[in-house]
């Protein structure tokens, strides 16, 4: 056996040992590296005749040839020795039972509001909708709050470009009832009628709520500068504060399921109801028992924003009212955290699944 056919057998030899791709690829460098074996014995071709060069370069080319063939067939053992074990590790026992995904759920905000909708539906009060980027004018100055009222400081938010037109993201939804009021007047205005004059005819009473997402800058432990309202306007001939007061205390019975709930309203200032009123509830038993909770704001509707529903405010008179879902949520789930809300902690938002 020459040194060639014995060079060829020891390269398989190693290779065969090696039991690892990075171990394979060292043991190549001892063979076809730039030190290697076979890279020693090209070098030393120089020292050859012409007629040996020929002879000996050949079958060195050979051997070479032979050994990257051992080395490949080697590369490719290793790689599928790798592939069983982690077909091994990684397989399935088709006899086990399937594994279960947990069904989703509404975010517990989502369910107070579907509760809440239900039960003012049931009351006969339609659900409107209305956009989050609003105009100055349905936010401010249709609620009977003008560019210089000191009440728009409570109401510091978000302003954005709009076409040169002031907008700003809504920062309650009272821009919903006005817009429903003003489609409902339309809908039941005569043509005849000059469009510029306030309506006093007859017409359906305007019953609905508003729920959303509204905006301010506000954020601590019971704020959030993105949160929840639900407004509600009842506008008629003959609607007075003793049907807000009805009104409100059967829906607050009704969604914490407690006939025995106590109601106060005091006397509050709002700028587009007058007389205004915040509502307070006091439950009869458990860890709140005794306490005075605000929920809401209400009042009858003032005269100018029945004027900018476009209605005549000498026969048409009405309620309103403004309360915050999430701290119903709170309130009836017992969650001592807004931020919770809106944190996505699935440990907490499972337990309302």
């Amino acid at each position: 056996m020459n040194d060639l056919e014995t060079l060829v057998k020891n390269a398989r030899a190693d290779f065969a040992l090696t039991k690892v791709p990075a171990e394979l690829e060292n043991t190549k460098a001892l063979y076809l590296g730039k030190q290697g074996s076979v890279t020693a014995l090209m070098k030393n071709l120089a020292n050859l005749s012409i007629e040996d060069k020929k002879s000996r370069g050949a079958a060195i080319h050979e051997a070479r040839q032979t050994i990257e063939a051992a080395l490949n067939a080697r590369r490719q053992a290793l790689a599928e020795q790798a592939l069983q074990r982690q077909l091994q590790a990684q397989a399935l026992d088709v006899t086990l039972p399937g594994r279960k995904r947990l069904t989703g759920g509404l975010h517990p905000v989502s369910l107070t509001l579907e509760r809440i909708e239900a039960i003012f539906s049931s009351m006969g009060f339609d659900v409107a909708e209305g956009p989050e980027i609003e105009s100055d004018w349905f936010n401010f100055t249709a609620l009977n709050t003008p560019p210089d009222h000191p009440a728009r400081s409570m109401h510091d938010t978000f302003y954005v470009e709009n076409a040169g037109e002031p907008a700003v993201l809504r920062t309650h939804t009272s821009p919903m009832q006005i817009r429903h009021a003003v489609q409902h007047v339309k809908r039941h205005r005569s043509s005849a009628q000059p469009k510029n004059t306030l309506y006093d005819g007859d017409m359906p009473e305007i019953r609905v709520i508003a729920p959303g997402r509204t905006y301010r800058v506000d954020s601590d432990a019971t704020h959030s500068p993105m949160f929840h309202q639900c407004e509600g306007l009842w506008v008629g001939e003959n609607v007075s504060f003793k049907d807000l007061k009805y009104v409100f205390t059967d829906f607050c019975r009704t969604f914490f399921e407690s006939s025995d709930l106590v109601l106060r309203f005091r006397p509050s200032f709002f700028p587009f109801t007058e007389p205004s009123a915040e509502i307070d509830i006091q439950f009869p038993s458990g860890p709140l028992a005794g306490r005075w909770l605000e929920v809401a704001g209400s009042g009858q509707v003032h005269p100018n924003v029945i004027s900018n529903m476009g209605l005549n405010p000498e026969r048409y008179i009405g309620f309103a009212f403004g309360m915050g879902p999430d701290r119903l949520t709170m309130l009836r789930y017992g969650v001592n955290d807004l931020r919770l809300f809106f944190d996505g902690d699935l440990r907490f938002l499972s337990q309302f699944r």
